[in-house]
Order: C-alpha cells, then sequence, then structure tokens
C-alpha cells in the first residue's frame, strides 16, 4: 500500500495551512479537499469550458490547471493554481481577470458569488 504524502509544493502547503486556520467556509474546504489531491488528479478545464458554463460576469474557480483550448467570449474572473500562458492571453482578452487561488481566499474568504468548475 502506497502511503499517501499530500502536495508537495511548499506554496500549496503553505496555501492549505492558511485555508485550514483562517477558514469556516464549506467553499475554502472544498478548494482544500481537491488541492491535497496528487497532481494527476487535479482538475484541469480548458477555456471553452468556461465560456460554456459560466455566466457573465461570474467567478470561476479551478482548483488545478487551466488550458487554452477554445475561446472565451464572456468577462468572467478566473481563479486557479495555473494557468497556461495562451489560456492568461484569452482570460486578458475577453476584458476578464486572471487570479491565484490564494489571491480570491484574501477578497473573498466565505466563497460568496463562486463557482467550482473540473
Amino acid at each position: 500500500m502506497v502511503k499517501r504524502t499530500g502536495p508537495s509544493n511548499y506554496q500549496v502547503k503553505e496555501f492549505l495551512l492558511e485555508i485550514e486556520s483562517k477558514n469556516k467556509s464549506k467553499f475554502w474546504n472544498r478548494i482544500a479537499q481537491d488541492l491535497k489531491k496528487s497532481t494527476r488528479q487535479r482538475r484541469i478545464v480548458n477555456v471553452y469550458k468556461i465560456d460554456q458554463f459560466a455566466q457573465e460576469g461570474e467567478i470561476i474557480v479551478v482548483p488545478g490547471k487551466v488550458l487554452s483550448l477554445g475561446n472565451l467570449n464572456k468577462k468572467v474572473d478566473v481563479a486557479a493554481m495555473h494557468f497556461s500562458d495562451e489560456a492568461r492571453k484569452k482570460i486578458i482578452g475577453a476584458k476578464g481577470r486572471v487570479l491565484s487561488l490564494k489571491e480570491l481566499f484574501e477578497k473573498n474568504p466565505e466563497g460568496k458569488n463562486a463557482r467550482i468548475l473540473g
């Protein structure tokens, strides 16, 4: 049986400690649960999925990676652990904002008006 060690990236470890110490929201508990998974099991979302499921002006949270396949025609704020360079350009080109999960946690500690996608 393989021993689970959790994330090995120190930034992710620090962020998880911050969530666990300051958080009382079910939303951020769910994000922490996803971030504790191995990198192979984390969510990967393409830009076309964000365009398909997001509503104008919404905050989309991806506890994983955002890739650039497809186009984005809506103004949405996207928070994720990692963005490809092209995905970042497409989100900004659609007048949206690119945020890290830590930035979103500081701005929105209750997780209101945010949707997890992936």
